[in-house]
């Protein structure tokens, strides 16, 4: 099918299903599958419909100038008109074709985000706890919510492991690219002679799952209980109202201690492994459409990279477009927009080409 007969394949089931809803001869289930379908269409409908109203004027245009009997005052106008138009649609036609590309369903969700010091030791450990505050400054500027659900501390201040919520509009869509590992070229603090030492931290970006998205039968959960412990293993709570909850089909364990309720530490250990066992149906289905199994985030290890933070050089480099900033100091402070926008312009580039 053409992309021309795409489009007006589409404007046609949007005409048909006004047609019906309108008619009143759909309802119950039917009226709100159709309602919904019709809701969809509705944006993609507007673009389509404004490139059509281009592709006519440009054709009245170019029949004007073609047509003898137009005089040259006129014809110096529609000349002037269509070339301006002409320059328009290339950018036009680009965005219809990335309005077609099919959405991901998880994009308008909110994510959970994992960080884990990777190879390094406590520089590792210091790097994460500088990603965990580089995501929270760059959540602050999409004004998205930033609640820890649990913090692992290293005996120097740095984060062996943290989980956090970010809730707002699109934070999957755009955090998404950030699942990797991320690697650290600097001195460390405990370091007297000097030398650069290399660290890796990795990251984790699941979309939230609701009960609707993924079902958890109690039968395939053990829940432990037990008291929970700070740094060094001392007791923090005289109850027992840490939980860790084994998934048994799949193996996963999520354990959380930070509250002091054990209701409230269930309740966030069952959002985060719901989160994962939601991740990992989509990658399933990801690998079954494409026939190829999706690059995984890696084991921490400095060698697998998406992107190093070189601190002597002050540049950010993510190898995966090829995009080197020399900011640093602005990147870590959150300011991410310069490389979730080109990996977002990379992804849909990619989409487009398959659907060529």
């Amino acid at each position: 099918m053409s992309f021309e007969d795409k489009l007006d394949m589409l404007v046609r089931r949007h005409q048909e299903l006004n047609d019906t809803l309108s008619s009143g001869k759909a309802g119950g289930q039917e009226f709100v599958k159709m309602s919904k379908e019709y809701s969809d269409l509705a944006p993609l409908i507007e673009v389509i419909l404004e490139f059509r109203r281009a592709q006519r004027a440009l054709y009245d245009l170019q029949s004007m100038m073609a047509d003898p009997a137009t005089d040259a005052e006129m014809k110096a106008m529609a000349s002037d008109e269509m070339h301006e138009l002409q320059k328009k649609m290339p950018e036009m036609t680009k965005g219809v074709q990335l309005a077609l590309l099919p959405k991901d369903a998880a994009d308008e969700k909110n994510a959970i985000l994992e960080l884990r010091a990777g190879t390094g030791g406590d520089e590792a450990a210091l790097f994460a706890t500088d990603l965990f505050r580089m995501y929270q400054r760059y959540a602050q500027k999409q004004n998205w919510k930033f609640e820890v659900m649990s913090i692992s501390e290293s005996g120097i201040g740095g984060y062996k492991d943290a989980t956090v919520e970010i809730t707002g509009k699109g934070v999957f869509a755009k955090m998404k690219f950030e699942s990797g590992v991320h690697r650290v070229q600097r001195v460390p603090t405990t370091e007297t002679q000097g030398r650069i030492h290399t660290s890796a931290a990795t990251v984790a970006v699941l979309p939230e799952a609701e009960e609707v998205d993924i079902k958890i039968e109690d039968k395939d959960l053990r829940i432990d209980v037990f008291r929970s412990s700070g740094p060094g293993g001392q007791s923090v709570n005289t109850t027992d109202s840490a939980v860790r909850i084994v998934h048994l089909p799949t193996g996963l364990i999520v354990q959380q201690q930070d509250e002091k309720s054990q209701h409230k530490n269930k309740a966030k250990a069952l959002k985060v492994l719901r989160a994962r066992l939601y991740e990992m149906e989509r990658e399933k289905l990801a690998n079954e459409r494409a026939g190829m199994r999706k690059e995984q985030v890696g084991s921490g290890d400095r060698s697998e990279r998406i992107r190093t933070y070189n601190f002597p050089q002050g540049r950010v480099s993510d190898h995966r477009i090829n995009l080197t900033a020399y900011n640093i100091e602005a990147v870590m402070n959150g300011e991410l927009d310069e490389f979730i926008d080109a990996l977002i312009a990379d992804d849909q580039a990619k989409r487009l080409s398959e659907l060529a």
